[in-house]
């Protein structure tokens, strides 16, 4: 391949890189491995069937929760004619009937993101146990490794969705609101007994985030790596930083981007290059950005904006606002010029 060395080098365990996930000789390459995944046609194998059935269930369900979220439209009207006559019973009535239905759209999109901790939980026992490093399980365990990055995309798509859509904090407030005030008044209403205070406040919670989803995977990495006591933290980051440079590598090389069956796939590659910088940045004590990371940021931001802006002004914003560590001492000017 003109321009290009495609070789199976042995790993730092001694094992030789096999299957489609192919290490490249190129820049940088001592701190960052490169390879190829191949994210359109992964097949489990059987030791990977039962963690990829589990998840696949989730995900699944994730292709109907973006769908619901695409299409929510809110109460809007129904709660601005409430408001301003407040008198008027049948507003109130009318506005009410309109909120409840969609709080338990809410409801549901809140439990799913409990379902996706667990899902996530599995894939990242799979993908770091024992014996392998996590390079060797990636390779090992594409289906998995291309699980994880489906969870990536969900996450960010939901999180830009919910961002431009107001309507689901107004019709959340007005939801709580109304049931503060009746509760006040001692009145008990119906659709308390599918979204009681707990849960209200829990939810709350969860919508108050300017990305949900990504704070919800943010927060299970950490707890994982806490909970995991005997596992060593660069096992975590060592994976995500590892799926960081296979998706810049596939978007930076046009013989890999050729591979491609699906337009998709770009931006597919694009949102979880960045999902993985943020979990990495979350869960390193010193994050994505520093020197001593293991992701080349430049490298990354710069396959971002040579990108349409269209595509990629969300991902962008997501580096800027949902990241730890991008305004600490230890980022380089540099870095900082290329977000501004």
């Amino acid at each position: 391949m003109p321009g290009e060395l495609l070789v199976a080098i042995k790993n730092n365990q001694g094992l030789l890189a096999m299957g489609n996930l192919i290490k490249v000789l190129g820049k940088d390459l001592e701190n960052c491995p490169h390879f190829f995944l191949d994210f359109e046609n992964a097949q489990p194998t059987e030791a990977e069937t039962a963690v990829w059935n589990q998840v696949n269930a989730v995900l699944e369900e994730a292709q109907t929760v973006l769908a619901e979220l695409q299409s929510y439209t809110g109460a809007g009207q129904e709660i601005r004619e409430a408001i301003q006559n407040p008198g008027d019973l049948r507003l109130q009535e009318r506005a009410w009937s309109a909120v409840c239905p969609l709080v338990a759209k809410l409801k549901r999109f809140y439990e799913f993101s409990l379902r996706l901790e667990n899902a996530l939980r599995s894939l990242l026992e799979a993908l770091t146990s024992p014996p392998y490093a996590p390079t060797q399980h990636l390779e090992r365990e594409q289906a998995l490794a291309k699980q994880f990055a489906e969870i990536l995309h969900f996450t960010l798509s939901f999180d830009e969705l919910k961002m431009t859509n107001p309507a689901i904090q107004n019709d959340f407030s007005y939801y709580r609101r109304t049931i503060s005030r009746n509760r006040i008044n001692n009145l008990q209403l119906d659709a308390e007994s599918e979204v009681n205070n707990e849960m209200a406040n829990r939810m709350s919670l969860f919508y108050a985030e300017a990305t949900p989803m990504l704070k919800t995977l943010s927060n299970a990495t950490t707890k994982f790596v806490s909970e995991n006591k005997t596992l060593p933290i660069e096992d975590t980051t060592d994976c995500l930083s590892t799926m960081a440079c296979v998706c810049r590598v596939m978007l930076e090389t046009p013989e890999y981007r050729s591979r491609f069956t699906n337009t998709e796939t770009l931006l597919f590659c694009m949102r979880v290059m960045v999902g993985v910088i943020i979990l990495y940045d979350h869960v390193h004590p010193v994050g994505a950005f520093a020197k001593t990371s293991k992701i080349d940021m430049k490298g990354c931001i710069k396959v971002l904006k040579d990108q349409p802006s269209t595509s990629t002004e969300g991902l962008l914003n997501a580096l800027r606002y949902t990241t730890r560590h991008l305004n600490d001492d230890t980022t380089s000017k540099q870095i900082r010029a290329l977000l501004q």
